[in-house]
């Protein structure tokens, strides 16, 4: 006869729904006795529950919010009319691929009735932008970690604005629980870059959340637009993270998408007719016309200098200043197809910094894609300029 048994994690409880991690506790499970063969052996002592042969060997989870575990070791036990019992480990992973998959589609919705592809981006940056190559330790090190949650780093002047990405995710990550926030803030991310017309990202998932404020990392690690020497700071800041110049260029083409909001970073106009009617919250100065377009238009429109309603800050011109800068943001501006590959490349490895990944090579999700009719392609950037085109 065969038995099956599930480890769980015990639940946690939150006032709030910013799922409140303090004062987690864990209960300790009883750990079976290894053998020298490559299954685990209990003795007969072992207390077994009544048989069930029909009960099923899926991961479970006993809260909403046990997110900030990986998904737990599950045992499968035969029982032998010698007494003894064969405990076989199988080992699930800090995400589910169904969730994960389940959860791209939601994200996808989102995007089309909210209009928020900047801000989820966003989003995922900060989150892995607090990595130092320089220190091994996890989650010292910083990165793609889930820490961004946590009040303390929101907090930080940089991430100003970003509760409201994260009140947006909040739903999708309650009901999919099996999806970590350190995965969730990085499939935001790239999705919204896929949704806005931009290159497939080379994702991978299986990171790895930290479980307390106190493994926030630092203030002061990410970029700072209005700094004196702003080609020296792109390059402290990115070089930190193991970023080339290629990597500096291609990156800020993000800005393709999205507004700067003057009560947020201090920097834009209140307003310009590309902003003043959304969607989405109107207001903010944008870096492109169709600011919910991903394309190469970032830079063209600062090579030209041709629009004072589009923003260009001191880390922007300085692309088109630096002589190492220009010649990646001079390829960029005239071949979008060399820009989409090589941020492509850099997307993908900044969502990767830093970050502990369980199983270690990480989770794809595009093997296995859902079988769902795919709803027509949403081209947000129709809205993106006060018109329809």
């Amino acid at each position: 006869m065969a038995e099956r048994l599930s480890l769980l994690m015990p639940s946690l409880s939150s006032s709030s729904s910013m799922a409140s991690t303090s004062g987690v506790t864990s209960r300790p499970l009883p750990s079976p006795i290894r053998s020298n063969k490559t299954s685990l052996v209990a003795p007969s002592s072992l207390p077994m529950p009544s048989p069930s042969p029909a009960s099923s060997l899926k991961c479970r989870r006993t809260s909403p919010l046990s997110h900030l575990f990986l998904y737990q070791k599950r045992l499968s036990v035969r029982v032998s009319s010698a007494g003894l019992s064969s405990v076989t480990v199988t080992k699930c992973f800090a995400s589910d691929p169904d969730q994960l998959r389940s959860a791209r589609e939601d994200i996808k919705e989102l995007l089309r009735t909210k209009f928020c592809h900047p801000i989820l981006i966003r989003l995922g940056w900060h989150d892995s932008g607090t990595y130092n190559k320089d220190i091994e330790e996890w989650p010292q090190r910083g990165g793609a970690n889930g820490s961004l949650r946590f009040d303390i780093e929101m907090k930080h002047s940089a991430n100003a604005g970003l509760v409201n990405a994260l009140k947006l995710l909040q739903p999708i990550k309650e009901k999919y629980p099996g999806v970590t926030y350190a995965d969730l803030f990085q499939l935001a991310s790239a999705t919204a870059v896929e949704e806005a017309g931009g290159p497939k990202i080379p994702m991978k998932y299986g990171r790895v959340d930290v479980s307390t404020p106190e493994q926030c990392p630092e203030e002061g690690r990410l970029p700072d637009a209005g700094a004196p020497s702003p080609a020296t700071h792109l390059r402290n800041v990115f070089y930190r993270m193991g970023f080339s110049d290629k990597d500096i260029v291609a990156l800020s083409g993000a800005h393709t998408l999205g507004r700067s909001r003057l009560e947020r970073s201090g920097f834009g106009k209140p307003e310009t007719n590309y902003t003043k009617d959304g969607p989405g919250a109107p207001g903010g100065q944008s870096w492109t016309v169709q600011w919910l377009k991903f394309d190469n238009s970032y830079f063209k429109d600062i090579k030209e200098e041709r629009d004072e309603n589009l923003l260009v800050l001191p880390t922007d011109a300085v692309l088109f200043e630096d002589p190492s800068f220009q010649v990646f943001a001079e390829k960029y501006a005239a071949d979008q197809e060399i820009f989409f590959k090589d941020y492509a490349e850099a997307h993908a490895k900044l969502s990767n910094l830093g970050a502990k990944f369980d199983p270690p090579e990480g989770i794809s999700i595009d093997d296995s894609p859902l079988k769902e009719v795919a709803p027509e392609k949403f081209v947000a950037a129709k809205y993106s300029s006060g018109k329809v085109q």
